[in-house]
């Protein structure tokens, strides 16, 4: 039988810890959807002891999961380790991850310990979290950088007191692939009872190597591969889960049949879930899931493609979930054409979620002519940014804008009031006027720190999506909206980072 690797997608922690990243409770809940319907394996939901709401968002990420286990990150601190179990608990497989460095370098520098405190403290960590859970994940972090033999003697330990997965981190991107793969090997030869627990890889991307260390730990027997979607994580990121899982279905011949339970066909989905959560793109360029990975240009390769697709394409587009377009539609469009052009690109909603994306299709296609696959995509996200209350809500705006300066009238409805409140504000540009004149209603400082605004589609008429990420004092929030107006979209995406925030 073809080894089965276990795909441990940690998104969710180690993603969101990339500058940028942050998500709320509404919008972690999507992607723990958008990755039991991917087919991960095991979701790291979040780092559940850092914060109360880490906590809240791992255990309901923990009670919404059915088919994946959910797992909890955990120094390796009785405290750490019993928030962790109680955020898991109720996952239909709970994980405890540990983690502790095992480098000569963060040993004396950071831990202040010996070598025979960090066995000591590791071997009871795995056996305080083995009384709650029986799925026990170790970390020796900054593992490549790690003495051999000292780091086959903590996992040897950590195995004795109960942990069933040995994680092997490239914490800092340092190793190469040839290095990941000896160091694997080293430790399936030398880690006493090893035929207990697994061996996972965690590889960062500073030098640009994380796939590919990744899987030549894989070549060489790891059975576990941590990774993020669109490779998003510190610094430079993470191995990216499209890449590694793309690489085993297109390369079994190489990995030796090695695949994963992963759904391909969710890959394009999941990429764009988290972009358009996140409001960072990834690069046209992007391997699996950029704009051009599928694209052709040169008419050398569009004449080979269309003589014959393998020519200049090792998989195809619907491998990984991006559609073909195959059915135009517009203002006439019926309820059944909806669905079943949504069936196509991948969305499989419920009656009530078809219901709503299907009136604001209504609304939308009175103001185009033609509604576009990523009209419709934008549509099926626009759930992604509303806010559980509309503290602040707009009423009504005017622009008026010449060449060097610009004038918005803004009308917000705020609270419950009955009437709008009204101001008018300049500004170098309309946009920047217009949240000017929110900043007035409201009163207080807002910090704008990224403004994004790009098209759903490439029609002349097609929506605008902006993307704004505001700070007030030490909260971040990133609000997000979409219209056929540009200016409208903008002002949308700032009131609905603001109600975040509120």
């Amino acid at each position: 039988m073809a080894k089965r690797i276990k795909v441990f997608d940690t998104t969710l922690r180690d993603g969101e810890q990339s500058p940028g990243c942050s998500m709320n409770l509404n919008e972690k809940l999507e992607v723990a959807r958008q990755l039991e319907n991917l087919g991960v394996d095991v979701i790291e939901a979040g780092y559940a002891f850092s914060s109360p709401e880490d906590f809240e968002s791992v255990s309901a990420i923990a009670k919404l999961v059915k088919n994946a286990g959910v797992a909890s990150l955990s120094r390796a601190l009785n405290k750490d380790i019993d928030a962790a179990y109680d955020a898991v608990r109720h996952s239909a497989a709970p994980r405890v991850h540990i983690f502790l460095a095992t480098s000569p370098i963060h040993m004396q520098y950071k831990l202040k310990m010996t070598e025979d405190e960090v066995v000591t403290r590791a071997a009871a960590a795995v056996a305080h979290a083995k009384k709650y859970c029986s799925d026990i994940e170790f970390s020796a972090e900054d593992a490549s950088r790690s003495d051999k033999a000292f780091l086959a003697r903590v996992f040897s330990e950590v195995i004795k007191a109960g942990a069933t997965v040995l994680n092997v981190p490239d914490t800092v991107g340092y190793s190469t692939p040839d290095e990941m793969a000896a160091l694997v090997t080293y430790l399936l030869e030398n880690v006493q009872s090893m035929d207990k627990a697994e061996i996972s890889v965690h590889c960062h991307n500073d030098l640009g190597l994380a796939v590919a260390n990744t899987l030549a730990c894989v070549k060489a027997g790891a059975t576990q591969v941590e990774c993020t979607i669109n490779g998003i994580g510190e610094r430079a990121g993470n191995a990216s889960l499209e890449e590694l899982v793309m690489n085993l279905h297109t390369r079994a011949d190489v990995y030796g049949g090695a695949q994963t339970r992963v759904n391909t066909k969710q890959i394009y989905l999941s990429s764009k879930l988290i972009q358009q959560i996140t409001g960072v793109r990834v690069a046209p360029s992007k391997a699996i899931v950029g704009d051009n990975a599928f694209a052709h240009e040169s008419g050398i390769h569009q004449h080979g493609v269309l003589a014959h697709r393998e020519t200049y394409e090792i998989m195809t587009p619907q491998d990984v979930g991006i559609p073909q377009n195959k059915m135009v539609l517009g203002k006439h469009s019926g309820r059944h054409g909806f669905k079943d052009r949504l069936a196509e690109l991948g969305y499989h909603l419920n009656q009530q979620e078809i219901d709503e994306a299907f009136a604001r299709f209504k609304v939308l296609a009175d103001k185009k002519k033609v509604i576009t696959d990523g009209d419709l995509k934008a549509l099926v996200a626009m759930k992604l940014d509303e806010t559980d209350t509309e503290h602040v809500k707009l009423h009504d705006f005017i622009i008026a804008s010449a060449k060097d300066r610009a004038t918005a009238t803004i009308y917000l409805m705020l609270g419950d009031a009955e009437q709008p409140r009204e101001v008018t504000d300049s500004g170098s540009g309309p946009v920047d006027a217009a949240y000017s004149a929110i900043n007035s209603i409201l009163g207080e400082p807002v910090e704008l720190t990224k403004y994004d605004i790009s098209a759903a589609s490439g029609d002349a008429d097609a929506l605008a999506q902006a993307v704004v990420k505001l700070r007030r004092g030490d909260k971040t929030a990133t609000g997000r909206a979409k219209s056929t107006d540009t200016i409208e979209a903008s002002i949308l995406a700032y009131l609905n980072g603001i109600n975040k925030l509120w």
